[in-house]
């Protein structure tokens, strides 16, 4: 890793960074506002039979419990936006969008080797997103305090959920890095990358709108991120370790790929 490069690529972003997690303690803060201002509206609505508690879920996550909520808010397309802004848009960007402007060549010009640079890019994204990710729960956190229901959660296991919520994060930020690393323009490498991510959503999302195919969860990254079972004290180390495999596999990839692979000269 090179720490001049690691600065350098987070200065890059801290405005972006700033303006996320403002927006994401923002957006954390609601879930239990949300909660408590509606929580027994539509608990009303699923026990009158009006509508079927599956339209009331979303992924994992509903309004029944405050755990259920709180799994809602780190689930909902807004936060795939935002964190997603690093872990699709700045990692695809890192290697191919520098080879579409043909600027990877000066960086490779230097000292520098290719898994030095990939390494720093990995950890200037990981550190982008955990910060992102920190803001959502902090946010989340002191909604929950305000509205006088931290002892309906076990806070103490806060950090489990940030590891859970890094790893899956990580996951999609390590696909679109070796996408990144493997094609030599930015296009084909954001839309692997977006289809991949939107293919496990879809998952999630079919099953826990349609019970009879609630198995499609399983093969989800995203059912594998438990916040509000985490805070209950359910952790299942599984999740984890399959959040894992799915982040070394195409770690492993990239760093075997990028080194060896001939670059075109640009166009």
């Amino acid at each position: 890793m090179n720490l001049r490069l690691l600065v350098q690529t987070l200065r890059w972003n801290r405005v972006r960074l700033l303006i996320l997690m403002a927006a994401s303690f923002g957006w954390g803060m609601l879930m239990p506002v949300i909660y408590v201002a509606f929580g027994d509206a539509f608990k009303g609505l699923v026990d009158s039979g009006v509508i079927p508690a599956e339209l009331m879920s979303f992924g994992s996550g509903n309004f029944f419990t405050l755990s259920g909520a709180l799994t809602l808010g780190l689930q909902h397309p807004m936060t795939i936006a935002f964190v997603g802004v690093f872990a699709v848009g700045s990692t695809v960007a890192a290697i191919a969008g520098e080879r579409e402007r043909g600027t990877l060549e000066v960086l490779l010009a230097r000292p520098l080797s290719r898994r030095t640079i990939y390494l720093t890019v990995a950890t200037a994204v990981t550190i982008l997103i955990s910060l992102v990710i920190l803001a959502l729960l902090a946010g989340q956190v002191a909604g929950v305090a305000i509205q006088g229901l931290s002892d309906e959660l076990d806070l103490v296991q806060l950090p489990l959920v940030f590891v859970n919520g890094l790893l899956m994060w990580g996951a999609f930020a390590a696909f679109g890095l070796a996408a990144s690393v493997t094609f030599d323009r930015h296009a084909p490498a954001l839309g692997v990358t977006m289809a991949y991510l939107l293919v496990n959503y879809f998952l999630e999302i079919l099953g826990s709108l349609w019970r009879d195919v609630d198995w499609t969860q399983q093969y989800s990254l995203f059912h594998h991120f438990q916040p509000g079972s985490i805070l209950t004290g359910k952790v299942d180390l599984f999740d984890f370790g399959l959040l894992a495999v799915a982040i070394g596999a195409p770690v492993a990839f990239a760093l075997i790929v990028f080194p060896r692979r001939d670059l075109a000269a640009p166009s």
